[in-house]
C-alpha cells in the first residue's frame, strides 16, 4: 500500500515517516509539492498514485498569518482543498492535520457562565486569528471535497525534528534561555493539551488501517499550561533557573491566542483507541531522545 506524507521533513512528518516504515512511503517536501498549486498536487499525486494521502504541509507562522493573510488561505484552506479534490479523484484515503487553535474561546456551563472543559470532536469551533480561521477552512473543505477523510486536531507539538516552519520547537528554546538568563517569565493562562509527535505519528498510521473517517483529536492525556510546561521540562532537565508566571497581557502578540484549547480525544475513546500517556512522561522520553537526560 502506497502513503504519500507531504511535510515529510517536518516534526510531525518525520515521525510519520518512521511509522510508516512497513508501507510503501513516498515522502515529500516542500521541494517536491507546492500544495496551494493546483496542477503541481494533479501532476504529483497522479505520478506516484497513492493509496493513502497524509497532509502535513501547512503555514504554522501564526502571527506571521495576521500580515500574510493571503498565504495563509492560500496554503492552509486552499491547499486543503486541492489535495482533497484530487484525493477523492485517485479515490484515495486522505489524513489531513489541524490544530487545537480552531478552539478559540471557551464553552458555556451548565449554569449559563464561561466555564472551560476540554473540547470533544463534536463541540464547534470558534476561530479567533488568521491563523486559526485559515485552517478551520482548511478542514471544511477536506469534509466537503473528500469522502475517506480523517481529520486530525493536535497541538502543542513536539518533536525529535523540531518544526521546519518554526525553526525548533518550545522545549528547545525554553532549554536554551535557561541557561542563558537568570530567569524566564512564561505565560500561566494559556492552557494547551501536549502532544509528542513520535506518540502521535503511530496513533495515526493505526487509524488509517480502519474505516472511521471522521474527526479526530490526538494528544497525550492531560493539559497544562506554557508556564506548568516549562516548569516540568526544567525539573526533568535538572535545571534551577527559576520560572515566573505571567499573564498573556504581559506577553503582548500580534495574534489573538485561545486561552483555553484543550482537547479531549473523544472520538478515540469511544472506539478504545485512545492510550495516549499522559504528557508528562512523553515529554521525559523526548528530553531522553535528545540527549538532555539519561
Amino acid at each position: 500500500m502506497k502513503v504519500l506524507v507531504t511535510g515529510a521533513n517536518g516534526q510531525l512528518g518525520t515521525d510519520l515517516c518512521k511509522a510508516l516504515q512497513y508501507f510503501e512511503l513516498i515522502p515529500l517536501t516542500h521541494k517536491d509539492i507546492e500544495i496551494s498549486d493546483m496542477n503541481s498536487v494533479k501532476q504529483v499525486f497522479s505520478k506516484y498514485k497513492p493509496d493513502i494521502i497524509i497532509n502535513t504541509a501547512a503555514y504554522v507562522r501564526v502571527d506571521d498569518c495576521e500580515d500574510e493573510r493571503d498565504r495563509a488561505f492560500s496554503v492552509n484552506a486552499l491547499g486543503a482543498r486541492n489535495v482533497a479534490v484530487v484525493a477523492q479523484e485517485l479515490g484515495a484515503k486522505l489524513v489531513h492535520i489541524s490544530t487545537d487553535q480552531v478552539f478559540g474561546g471557551v464553552i458555556s456551563g451548565e449554569a449559563g457562565e464561561d466555564k472551560p472543559h476540554p473540547y470533544t470532536e463534536f463541540d464547534t469551533p470558534i476561530a479567533i486569528n488568521i491563523y486559526s480561521k485559515s485552517k478551520l477552512a482548511g478542514e471544511n473543505l477536506v469534509r466537503h471535497f473528500c469522502l475517506r477523510h480523517f481529520i486530525i486536531r493536535t497541538g502543542g507539538l513536539f518533536g525529535v525534528a523540531g518544526s521546519s516552519g518554526k525553526g525548533g520547537n518550545f522545549i528547545e528554546t525554553m532549554l536554551r534561555l535557561a541557561r542563558e538568563r537568570d530567569e524566564l517569565r512564561v505565560v500561566d493562562d494559556w492552557v494547551f493539551s501536549p502532544a509528542y509527535t513520535k506518540e502521535v505519528a503511530p496513533k495515526i498510521v493505526q487509524l488509517i488501517a480502519t474505516e472511521y473517517y471522521g474527526i479526530f483529536h490526538i494528544t497525550n492525556r492531560g493539559y497544562c499550561s506554557w508556564y506548568e510546561f516549562t516548569t516540568e521540562i526544567l525539573k526533568l532537565a535538572g535545571i534551577t533557573t527559576p520560572v515566573v508566571p505571567i499573564t498573556s497581557d504581559q506577553y503582548p502578540q500580534k495574534a489573538r491566542r485561545p486561552r483555553y484549547s484543550v482537547l479531549d480525544n473523544y472520538h478515540l475513546r469511544l472506539l478504545g483507541m485512545d492510550d495516549m500517556r499522559p504528557w508528562q512522561e512523553a515529554l521525559k522520553d523526548y528530553l531522553v531522545a535528545r540527549g538532555h537526560i539519561a
